[in-house]
């Protein structure tokens, strides 16, 4: 193994989980071992809540201008350690190192957007009555839980720990079983940092340490980011213990292409937003619309998807299990009646023969009801559905349960305009694959991607961490008296 079992890190300290099971940790990019990874018991969780709870409370009494002096030596660190971090993602995740390299980047941004914080949360003041002030604080709701997935080790980890730190809490991250080296990595840059001991926690485990974390009365707000089936039962579990909850599910996003959209930008980004991360993220293009006489722009995107290769400028797939569900997707649409345009599978990258590597693949006339138009893939695979109008275009997209992201390709401001008011999607993009808003603005979808309120990142990210104390004042005897004061 290239690295040390992986340990939990607990009130600044690292510890070995005390839990039985344990698995190892491969590189999906040519199935080496890297690492293994022992599961975590109630106890370890009782422990680390522990910590978190005593260091909280003096971590609350720290004016937040103090707070951030840490997140901006966290952020000289993360730039520092930019080609380390980016490496270590790879390894673990499959990514190529560009990818990589842009996950770290977002990563400083949304430490960047924490620094910001207390001028976003320098609370109110008002005289309401003669002699009478109200004032209205945020403060801290206490001990929080991040359940994170393997897709994003770094960046979607960074979507809560600087916000939520910033503002006062102190946090526990239980990162995915697949991925848990990126997160050891960020526990001790932020200990160098000079964040106190126990504000940090990482603890390691896997579906009954989720269940867990659901359970404990010491954790005030649990977020969750991974499939629509587990985000609804981490949903139900956490709230019905009287938790705050934001469970973000997974994704099928639909780009309707219109005949006059500029064939070269609609092709490669529609190839790009189908194929990064060989498309395991909930951003994805998945299923694109093509609406009347589009033919020229589907032959773009396949010249497009045909440029990235497995190994050269396309990550893997995260395990071999993940490969063969997404070649079975294929499979059965090419069974069902569809045509395989660009074909993906079988992929093997010379020198990395035990990676986990597919294709990318366009997929046409699909079907609606098929089940890769209609399930998340999760993979570099776009199933192209056909129609002659745009209002069944946007029909078929307002009809699919998800709601991340949508976008449109067209020339035209005022069909885009159109479209973008009538999509059911929380994230659209006019012209882009990936409609990603970047800080200040928040990350969330609607619908089955996403349960509970806010977002997880930008301003609306601030009432999921904090709560409001409203205060009324009056010190002045002698000030004439109403029914207001």
């Amino acid at each position: 193994m290239k690295y040390s079992p992986v340990r939990n890190f607990i009130n600044g300290q690292w510890s070995a989980p005390s839990g039985s099971a344990a698995l190892e940790v491969e590189s999906p990019l040519n199935g080496a071992t890297l690492s293994s990874v022992t599961m975590s018991s109630v106890a370890d969780l009782e422990g680390a809540v522990k910590a978190a709870q005593a260091a909280q409370q003096l971590w609350a009494k720290v004016p937040i201008k103090e707070r951030v002096q840490v997140f901006f030596r966290y952020k000289r660190l993360l730039e520092a350690n930019m080609k380390e971090l980016s490496d270590l993602i790879r390894e673990e995740n499959g990514k190529t190192w560009d990818e990589a390299k842009a996950e770290i980047e977002k990563a400083i941004e949304l430490t960047e957007f924490a620094c910001a914080m207390p001028a976003l949360v320098s609370g109110e003041l008002l005289e309401v009555s003669k002699g009478v002030e109200c004032r209205i604080d945020r403060v801290p709701v206490g001990v929080v839980a991040s359940i994170v997935p393997f897709n994003f080790p770094s960046m979607v980890p960074h979507w809560t720990i600087p916000n939520a730190l910033v503002l006062g809490n102190a946090m526990i991250v239980k990162p995915s079983e697949l991925v848990p080296l990126s997160c050891q990595r960020i526990a001790t840059l932020l200990q160098e940092a000079g964040l106190p001991d126990g504000l940090f926690n990482t603890i390691n485990g896997d579906k009954e340490m989720v269940n867990a974390i659901c359970d404990h009365p010491g954790i005030q707000t649990v977020t969750f980011v991974g499939s629509t089936k587990v985000a609804k039962l981490v949903y139900a579990r956490a709230a019905a213990n009287m938790k705050r909850v934001l469970a973000l599910g997974g994704a099928k996003n639909h780009l309707i292409v219109l005949p006059d959209a500029h064939p070269d930008m609609a092709g490669s980004n529609i190839a790009a937003s189908m194929t990064g991360c060989a498309g395991q993220r909930c951003m994805a293009a998945s299923a694109m619309v093509a609406v009347g006489k589009s033919d020229h722009i589907i032959e773009r995107l396949c010249e497009e998807a045909r440029k990235i290769q497995p190994g050269v400028n396309l990550g893997s797939v995260i395990t071999r299990q993940a490969k063969e569900r997404i070649e079975r997707y294929i499979t059965e649409a090419e069974a069902a009646g569809a045509h395989i345009l660009v074909d993906g599978r079988k992929a093997v990258v010379p020198g990395a023969e035990g990676g986990y590597y597919v294709g990318p693949t366009v997929i046409d006339h699909v079907k609606p009801d098929m089940a890769i138009a209609r399930e998340e893939v999760f993979g570099p695979v776009i199933a192209i559905m056909r129609t002659d109008t745009l209002e069944e275009a946007i029909r078929i997209e307002n009809n699919n349960p998800y709601g991340n992201g949508a976008s449109v390709f067209t020339q035209s401001g005022g069909l885009a305009r159109q479209v973008a008011e009538q999509l059911s999607a929380g994230m659209v993009g006019v012209n882009i694959g990936v409609p990603v808003p970047r800080e200040p603005f928040s990350f969330g979808g609607w619908n089955e991607s996403k349960f509970g309120m806010g977002d997880i990142t930008g301003k609306s990210s601030i009432d999921l961490w904090t709560r409001l104390k409203k205060t009324t004042v009056k010190w002045n005897p002698e000030s004439r008296t109403n029914w207001m004061s």
